[in-house]
């Protein structure tokens, strides 16, 4: 879309926004044109005759969106907003770096100042889907949810305004950014548990780890808490929708490294990543790396 350049040596919150806006309306009728091209294209050539012959007459049609990178959306807004955040410019005067002067609330530790910043991404994107046309009328969708593809997008995309860099991953699905939930599992799960499922209809995934020891000394006291903090996440009333998918892991990063160093030791393995369960085996280093990586939540 076109755009004056942001020229200021400090970002300004409101001048960001703004562009932000204008460039998710570009990126909404891109992806919409996309997706109703590959609908499209689809039903011409590897139209399923067979198994819509079977179908009921009433036929919902959808079509899914999705966002990636969400916390690291609302942590860069959050820097620039609570912080001070220097742009550095190349040669050609392209943003390439950032310089992070003071501290910002991160998403995860239940703050609402960041917490509403990524429930109004959410939000605000699917409103502009919603305004389009799509192909025969599907209702479109939207996710938060990447399975691994987080490795692959963040390795794709340069340095932002939160302080992560260039190729790093992304947080999965609707986690944290790794390391950045750490005021326990509570503040983590009441963060996502925000995030509105109205305007996510196809999923916002939470891919949750925490320690044994954190959970209790014994394997009941263990079962019971977990059950207690799941119970918590999935509730729901008239006003707090609360969470609605969650993948949990009760395991210590030591085991991880030690499986990633020795895979002999462990061929049975099995994790659950981003909406399923995988062996740890299967998965590149660089996703290995990625789940080692991710926030091993302490305490309760």
């Amino acid at each position: 879309p076109k755009s004056e350049p942001i020229k200021g040596d400090v970002l300004n919150f409101d001048e960001v926004m703004d562009r932000m806006d204008h460039f998710m309306d570009w990126l909404a009728k891109q992806y919409v044109t996309a997706l109703n091209i590959i609908h499209y294209m689809h039903d011409k050539y590897s139209y399923e005759a067979s198994l819509m012959a079977l179908h009921d007459r009433d036929v919902i049609r959808t079509m899914a969106c999705g966002i990636a990178g969400l916390s690291v959306a609302a942590d860069s807004l959050s820097a620039i907003k609570y912080a001070k955040v220097k742009p550095i410019r190349d040669e050609n005067g392209l943003a390439v770096d950032f310089e992070i002067e003071g501290e910002y609330p991160q998403f995860g530790n239940n703050d609402s100042r960041v917490d509403d910043m990524a429930v109004d991404l959410v939000e605000r994107f699917m409103k502009k889907i919603q305004k389009l046309h799509t192909y025969r009328n599907a209702i479109p969708t939207q996710s938060v949810l990447t399975i691994t593809s987080n490795v692959v997008y963040g390795k794709k995309t340069g340095n932002t305004p939160d302080g992560r860099r260039a190729g790093a991953p992304f947080g999965p699905g609707a986690n944290p950014m790794h390391g950045r939930d750490q005021k326990g599992a509570v503040a983590s799960l009441t963060s996502v548990a925000k995030l509105p499922f109205a305007y996510a209809k196809d999923g916002i995934s939470y891919t949750f780890s925490i320690v044994p020891n954190a959970l209790g000394k014994d394997d009941e006291v263990r079962k019971t808490n977990l059950a207690g903090l799941m119970d918590g996440y999935f509730h729901h009333e008239a006003s707090i929708e609360g969470g609605q998918h969650l993948n949990v892991n009760v395991m210590n990063r030591e085991m991880l490294l030690d499986a990633m160093e020795n895979p002999e030791k462990y061929p049975q393995l099995t994790i659950r990543v981003s909406g399923y369960a995988v062996r740890f085996n299967s998965l590149t280093k660089e996703q290995q790396q990625d789940v080692i990586t991710r926030t091993f939540t302490q305490t309760m």
